[in-house]
């Protein structure tokens, strides 16, 4: 399960707490402050404390002292210009921290972003709970033929079902000796009254990928949205996207004019090299263009074509 009844407990307690503030809040992720919001089988990811509004970016945009008499348009407009021009600063003002729970191949791939803070549960003080992940069936995608790092067709019939048997027989063998190296019982008491245990530190090589770890993950919402833009992306892997997609939805509750130039700009937007640009103004003008004589390669070709919507 997602949080353990002694975490439900602790944040039961947390949310109970209202303390004033003269600091900007936000009333929409005040909402959701502490609550574990479920991905996976297992994971979670929930808010544990954050810095700044919309407000703040523009704040820190205009030098100024507070809101005065500007109009929340303003705002949202100069929040638009930010993000269209690429002036990065003033994102960089507002900070969220996370809990996020995670299978380790996930956390491996996560821990590529180095812009953040990190504190991860050591294995080294504490014992792996026994959750580990076990796809869907519906993700269950063979190796794709054309991109080496992604997925093609889904498994079906006899070969998912003995992929699915697979993998949770090999987690629960590796926990199963996990345990029996450290000389422990799942509730925690000892196996063998006459043997001393192995080294947690040791014992942990054991465990596959697909095991839970949890850390603590600080980011400022610059650096935060570029992780999205990369990980809420269709190609990124779907373990972690998944994770990237609650993410947005935080962002949005959070600072929802940022959320919008986002979508607009980045998500929703295209980038084009000076060659695509180029072949787009001569499609604009009419001209039939071929890949062959465009300047670009076959896959910035189809890459172009996909963006605009039209057949490679």
């Amino acid at each position: 399960m997602p949080i353990t009844p002694e975490q439900r407990a602790e944040i039961d307690r947390q949310r109970a707490v209202e303390t004033p503030t003269r600091r900007a809040t936000v009333a929409a992720l005040e909402d959701i402050l502490y609550e574990p919001v479920p991905v996976l089988d297992h994971g979670f990811v929930r808010v544990v404390d954050y810095m700044g509004d919309d407000s703040a970016v523009v704040q820190a945009a205009r030098v100024s002292y507070g809101k005065g008499t500007r109009k929340v348009t303003e705002d949202a407009g100069l929040i638009k210009y930010l993000m269209r021009h690429r002036h990065s600063t003033p994102f960089e003002m507002c900070e969220i921290k996370f809990h996020v729970k995670l299978p380790i191949f996930v956390a491996r791939q996560w821990i590529r972003h180095r812009t953040a803070n990190v504190n991860e549960y050591s294995a080294r003080y504490s014992i792996l709970d026994r959750e580990f992940y076990i796809p869907a069936p519906d993700q269950l995608g063979a190796q794709a033929v054309v991109n080496r790092q992604g997925r093609g067709d889904v498994l079906q019939g006899e070969e998912a079902a003995r992929v699915l048997a697979l993998l949770r027989a090999d987690a629960e063998q590796c926990y199963a000796h996990y345990e029996e190296m450290l000389n422990l019982r799942e509730d925690g008491t000892t196996l063998d009254e006459g043997r001393q245990g192995l080294a947690r530190e040791l014992a942990r090589m054991n465990l596959p990928l697909n095991f839970y770890t949890q850390w603590y993950w600080k980011v400022d919402l610059h650096n935060l949205l570029h992780f999205l833009s990369l990980r809420a992306d269709t190609h990124a892997q779907y373990e972690i996207r998944v994770y990237a997609e609650a993410m947005l939805d935080i962002v949005r509750r959070w600072v929802p004019a940022v959320f919008d130039a986002f979508s607009e700009y980045r998500m929703g937007g295209a980038h084009l090299s000076r060659s695509g640009l180029a072949v787009v103004k001569r499609l604009l003008a009419g001209e039939a263009v071929a890949q062959e004589g465009s300047g670009l390669s076959k896959r910035e070709w189809r890459e172009l074509m996909e963006s605009l919507g039209r057949d490679a």
